[in-house]
């Protein structure tokens, strides 16, 4: 049987958090009808995996100990090797990619008949989308900081967004066929699942071969939320190559379980941004209808829609502080039960030397 795998590289924010949960869930049922998730053992969750796998292909070193990721690529390469019918490998940091990364990888894959899956999203959604999450992972810099750098081509982030860089680089070797955009649709369906049966049509699956649903997903901060969290970055000196258990502690437990579910004013593309998101989607959409590759969706779904003129646009630069008091106190009050539930195993008073520091300051 031949081998036909499907190598998801993003982009960031474009559901990606909810996809790979659900091909996790499913991976027992996918097997059965030919499709392979790769994992690495019992003790390591397929999703974290395929993210050291992608580190250590970039030769990338974060979010754990020092040297966590090495080996990790070519052992998902070996994976691949032993598995038969359709593989799906998937993660997001792949997008930003240089070429030659994108090389290697190619070439280590060169037994099977390899498809690039890209999952695009219109710019008036995904900005606002990637600068919190930049804050949720640590970053200090303000919205407008931020969208400036964006514009100048001076983030990662947007490298890893820029639709026809992206694939001008991965489907560079492959026949245009190969390659296969999913677009985000603006509405999510009927059943409130059109993006999950667009990349199940990327991937070549079938909906009823993953009939468990995931309940992750990676959703946006506030405005209140986000400014909250970059102020708490700034006083803790973080940044994204902090440790791995500010990293739990922080994104995980109080923005990703904490922030995120407070009733919250969305951070919203500024009215006067939506030319430049205007002018890339225009960009992006005449170099998709000219490159040939296989659309999943509607290339209309990468325009962004504007608000309506009477809209009221909130600054997160500038947001007032009834707000943020709001946050600020359900973020101390799960931080104290935190610390109480941790103070009982803090023999050594880490806990203390830590306020202790801070008070210093």
């Amino acid at each position: 049987m031949s081998r036909v795998v499907h190598l998801h590289i993003g982009a960031p924010k474009t559901g990606t958090t909810y996809l790979q949960d659900r091909l996790m869930l499913n991976a027992g049922s996918l097997a059965r009808h030919g499709v392979t998730i790769p994992s690495q053992n019992r003790f390591v969750d397929t999703d974290v995996f395929h993210f050291r796998a992608a580190l250590d292909l970039l030769e990338q070193d974060w979010g754990g100990a020092p040297g966590h990721a090495k080996g990790a690529w070519d052992a998902m390469v070996r994976r691949i090797g032993r598995a038969e019918g359709n593989v799906v490998v998937s993660h997001e940091i792949l997008a930003g990619a240089k070429p030659d990364k994108v090389a290697k990888a190619l070439n280590d894959l060169a037994g099977s008949e390899v498809h690039v899956v890209y999952s695009a999203r219109d710019l008036g959604r995904q900005l606002p989308a990637a600068w919190q999450e930049s804050i949720k992972q640590g970053r200090k810099w303000p919205f407008k900081r931020f969208l400036t750098k964006v514009e100048r081509g001076q983030t990662w982030m947007f490298n890893a967004m820029d639709l026809p860089t992206v694939l001008a680089r991965w489907g560079a070797k492959l026949p245009p066929e190969r390659v296969h955009v999913v677009t985000v649709p603006h509405d999510r369906g009927p059943n409130g699942d059109e993006l999950w049966l667009r990349f199940c049509r990327a991937f070549g699956i079938d909906p009823a071969w993953a009939p468990l649903d995931s309940e992750r997903d990676n959703r946006s901060l506030g405005i209140a939320e986000t400014s909250l969290l970059r102020k708490l970055n700034r006083r803790l000196e973080l940044g994204v190559w902090r440790e791995p258990a500010y990293d739990a502690l922080i994104r995980e437990l109080l923005a990703q379980e904490v922030l995120v579910s407070r009733k919250a004013v969305p951070v919203r593309l500024p009215p006067d941004r939506y030319g430049f998101a205007e002018e890339q989607a225009e960009r992006w959409i005449e170099w998709v209808r000219g490159s040939g590759v296989d659309v999943i969706g509607d290339v209309e779904d990468l325009r962004p829609r504007r608000p309506e003129p009477d809209a009221e646009w909130r600054d997160p630069d500038k947001v007032r502080a009834k707000l943020e008091l709001g946050a600020a106190l359900d973020a101390l009050t799960v931080m104290t039960q935190e610390a109480a539930n941790r103070a009982s195993a803090d023999s050594g008073g880490r806990l203390r030397s830590a306020a202790r520091r801070l008070r210093e300051r």
